[in-house]
């Protein structure tokens, strides 16, 4: 399934960098980052358990946020892009080693 995952971590108490740090890197370890704080994770449903798990602990519930958007397997229908920046389909684009 795929699920979107938004972050907004606040710099304003001590911390926030690192926590920015990690939840990115917590992300980039199951998805594909599509804009600064916004990642594309598609993924099985035991290992978005664990991904939603880590990300509830890392992140601070009294100064940040975090969004998941669940749009399950027929997620391409639902997702359109414009502009600069394409990513990356893993499924439909050629893939050259």
């Amino acid at each position: 399934m795929m699920v979107l995952i938004t972050y907004d971590v606040s710099f304003d108490n001590e911390g926030g960098q690192r926590r920015l740090r990690h939840i990115a890197k917590i992300c980039q370890n199951y998805g594909t980052r599509v804009q600064y704080s916004v990642f594309e994770c598609d993924i099985d449903p035991s290992q978005w358990v664990a991904l939603k798990s880590k990300l509830l602990s890392t992140y601070d519930d009294s100064v940040d946020s975090l969004r998941f958007y669940i749009l399950g397997k027929n997620w391409r229908s639902k997702v359109e892009h414009h502009g600069a920046k394409a990513t990356l389909d893993l499924f439909a684009d050629p893939l050259i080693i």
